[in-house]
């Protein structure tokens, strides 16, 4: 179908609200002891329990119970101190039960928030609720010699535990859905409620999607779309979902309120099927689990657990560390990686100089080895070194951006390779004299000109000597001896 063209989306309101799946990060599932380690062979990690045989009956894990709740507290949700399961009835294949085990009307959590940033404008998204469900199994369409005929169903995941993190309808554009995605992410991963992994599917949205006129209050008809697994086809689900039905709308057409699906190959969405409402489901009290009851010693002591959380983090990090805003930012983009940091400047006492060194020469070497701050083979304690050497005059910075790889691939210490290599700064006056003396000598011209009046040519000089020196010689120092020969006045005995 032909989209609206962006003249047409400018009538129209967009109103956005997004259902964030996340598996935590629990050992086994949460209601038996299956494990719930990824790429097993298939339908290897099954009991009675997941596969819903008779007579079986589900035992709640503590741990991801303890999960949920740092991924709520983190989220800023109130935790409920009396939550029920219950039975969400539907019929697909890779659901064997028949129903997943959720929670409806009594959830874990309510009435949180994240705090947004788009193009420098701030932004609070309310979050309605969180509440735990056991996950389905992994229908398989594709791949196999009789895919055309069959589909395949793996049910290792089944059972896997997971929150349900639902936001209110307050985003209003795709970049909005990013940055909102983006939050959560870092957030629960910072508490280490999960780690996800989206290519593994530990981490997957569906889009509530609608449209109205500018100015109107009654929300339009929405689309829901399905099983998101990344942020970049999020936006584009969202932008050709706003288009379709912009589209639709200006032709004279309604809007069905429907689940869709994204195609990630051709960037379109396709109906799935009608979009259910609550009484579709059937709800009713899971029979075989006790209400759980979450007490205040209980709470306090997950609360005590957690760290630092990253909004916290940064807000510290520009009025302890006088970072800017974005420098802070990014080294607080994971947890390892802010600790990573916190722990180069204890031995750096250079904030600034260290932050500059993560975001560019280290980030670099980390993204080319696929590699992060919590296996780096540069250890925190050598990269504050090597900034403390840069700033202590000990090695110029040049060097340094050549023995940083050197570090990265050894996983010495810079002073060991300084050392070995005979790297140190030369700073001594007698050493670089003679230096600076046959570069003058042999730049006559520019000696005329600095003498002339155009001292900006005191960089080529500069520079010819620390090519001569090997990018050993200390700028300062350089600047100086240059100076003061350059002031003499006869230099034809250089």
């Amino acid at each position: 179908m032909d989209l609206a063209p962006p003249e047409l989306i400018a009538k129209y309101e967009t109103v956005i609200g997004l259902e964030v799946h996340c598996q935590l990060g629990t050992r086994t599932k949460i209601f038996c002891g299956c494990a719930t380690s990824f790429g097993a062979v298939p339908n290897s990690h099954v009991c009675p329990v997941c596969l819903g045989l008779p007579g079986a009956l589900p035992v709640l894990s503590r741990e991801a119970v303890e999960l949920a709740l740092k991924g709520s507290i983190s989220l800023n949700c109130t935790i409920n101190p009396v939550s029920r399961f219950a039975r969400k009835n539907y019929f697909y294949p890779d659901s064997p039960k028949g129903y997943q085990i959720s929670q409806y009307d009594e959830p874990l959590a309510e009435h949180g928030w994240v705090d947004i940033a788009v193009e420098g404008q701030g932004k609070r998204i309310g979050i309605t609720r969180i509440h735990m469900e056991d996950d389905a199994g992994k229908s398989q369409h594709d791949g196999f010699r009789d895919s055309e005929r069959f589909t395949y169903v793996d049910l290792n995941r089944c059972g896997s535990p997971l929150i349900e993190i639902v936001s209110e309808p307050d985003m209003r554009s795709s970049d909005e859905a990013f940055e909102y995605m983006t939050q959560v992410k870092q957030t629960l991963q910072f508490v280490e409620a999960s780690t996800c992994d989206m290519e593994k599917g530990h981490l997957r949205c569906d889009a509530n999607v609608s449209v109205r006129l500018i100015g109107a209050e009654k929300l339009g008809t929405r689309a829901e779309v399905k099983n998101l697994n990344s942020f970049r086809f999020l936006k584009q689900a969202i932008d050709y979902e706003v288009a379709r039905q912009v589209a639709i709308l200006e032709s004279g057409g309604t809007i069905h309120q429907e689940t869709r699906l994204f195609n990630s190959e051709t960037g379109v969405t396709v109906g799935m099927r009608s979009k259910e409402d609550a009484h579709d489901y059937r709800y009713f009290p899971e029979p075989d689990l006790a209400p759980l009851r979450i007490s205040e010693e209980w709470l306090n002591d997950v609360r005590s657990a957690m760290p630092e959380l990253p909004a916290v983090k940064r807000v510290r990090f520009v009025t302890q560390y006088s970072l800017r805003p974005y420098d802070a930012e990014i080294v607080t983009s994971t947890r390892t990686s802010s600790e990573y940091f916190e722990a180069a400047v204890a031995v750096s006492q250079d904030p600034k100089a260290t932050a500059n060194w993560m975001i560019g020469d280290l980030s670099g070497l980390l993204r080319g080895t696929n590699t992060d701050y919590s296996d780096a083979p540069v250890s925190a304690k050598h990269l504050g070194e090597l900034v403390w050497m840069v700033q202590k005059g000990y090695l110029t910075g040049k060097l340094a951006k050549d023995v940083l790889p050197k570090m990265f691939e050894s996983g010495e210490a810079a002073s060991v390779i300084v050392e070995r290599e005979g790297l140190k700064t030369i700073s001594d006056s007698g050493a670089l004299g003679k230096i600076v003396d046959d570069v003058i000598a042999a730049s006559p011209k520019q000696v005329e000109q600095y003498r002339a009046g155009k001292t900006t040519v005191i960089g080529y000089l500069v520079g010819q000597v620390m090519k001569a020196s090997r990018g050993q010689a200390d700028p300062e120092s350089v600047n100086e001896l240059l100076k003061s020969k350059l002031s003499q006045g006869d230099l034809t005995c250089l």
